[in-house]
């Protein structure tokens, strides 16, 4: 009915936000900024981030795990995302799967999930698990 054409509709409205915002990220992290490119991460201990089979707990310790993980510009390299496919798990939570790809000296590439919270109207990661593909 009516009602399911209205929740499609927001549904799509939500998915086109949280790849805007991923858009948004991709963006800070090719300009070099790690601090904006996890922006839109929770900023708080609750955050996780899970990589290389460790997890992360906290905004403030991912964003040292990422300054550590890129000390300098040419390690960051250029990144993009493809591939995103995201699904509503309610009005406010989500979870978006995804590429990932560093063009750079040494290319590198892998997948990822978030899950995000709509926390005071605005969508939030409030967990990252990427990984890298293991090239032979």
């Amino acid at each position: 009915g009516a009602a399911e054409r209205v929740l499609r509709a927001e549904d799509t409205d939500d998915s086109e936000t949280m790849h805007a915002i991923l858009n948004r990220q991709a963006e800070a992290w090719n300009r070099g900024d790690i601090e904006a490119f996890i922006g839109s991460y929770l900023k708080s201990p609750e955050l996780t981030f899970s990589s290389g089979g460790e997890t992360t707990r906290g905004w403030e310790e991912t964003l040292a795990r990422y300054r550590k993980r890129y000390p300098a510009r040419v390690a960051m390299g250029t990144l993009t995302f493809s591939a995103l496919e995201t699904q509503l798990l309610g009005p406010d939570a989500a979870f978006t799967l995804g590429q990932w790809q560093l063009e750079r000296d040494d290319p590198v590439r892998g997948n990822f999930t978030l899950v995000w919270r709509k926390i005071d109207g605005s969508w939030r990661i409030v967990h990252d698990h990427s990984s890298a593909l293991k090239i032979p």
